[in-house]
């Protein structure tokens, strides 16, 4: 059976970097709890809300590429850091920027019997903003 940083690692690999949302049914127990502030919910709810992640993600940049940079795992709690990188071909706020996209990701998950039961994440959204210019048309 797959570790904790085993399954973080799939749901990155194998979905947002692929769009496939399937991959929420494999490596996501029924129950789901999620944390990520935008996906934030219990059950089908915050799987339903991982998958439109995934696509929403992979429509705006389907060349991302995931690196966990850092892993730490005790018991079945696993916490990471790593970056995701890409090209912005796709809308986000407005038009295709793109613009080449860097940004730093935290994440920590709870899993049991290879599935994830808890999530937290904190992509740097702030840089994601800034990179694709969505700031500099506000100002």
């Amino acid at each position: 059976m797959e570790g904790p940083r085993e399954v973080l690692e799939r749901i990155l690999y194998d979905g947002f970097a692929t769009g496939n949302d399937a991959i929420v049914d494999e490596v996501c127990a029924p129950d789901l709890i999620e944390h990520q502030f935008g996906l934030a919910g219990r059950g089908d709810q915050a799987r339903e809300h991982v998958k439109a992640a995934i696509r929403q993600v992979y429509e705006m940049m389907p060349d991302i590429v995931y690196t966990l940079e850092d892993s730490v795992v005790v018991g079945d709690v696993v916490w990471a850091r790593g970056r995701a990188r890409g090209t912005a071909t796709g809308s986000f706020f407005g038009p295709p920027s793109n613009a080449p996209i860097d940004i730093a990701l935290f994440e920590m998950a709870r899993v049991v019997d290879g599935r994830i039961v808890e999530h937290w994440g904190s992509p740097d959204r702030f840089a994601l903003l800034a990179q694709t210019g969505v700031l500099a048309r506000l100002s």
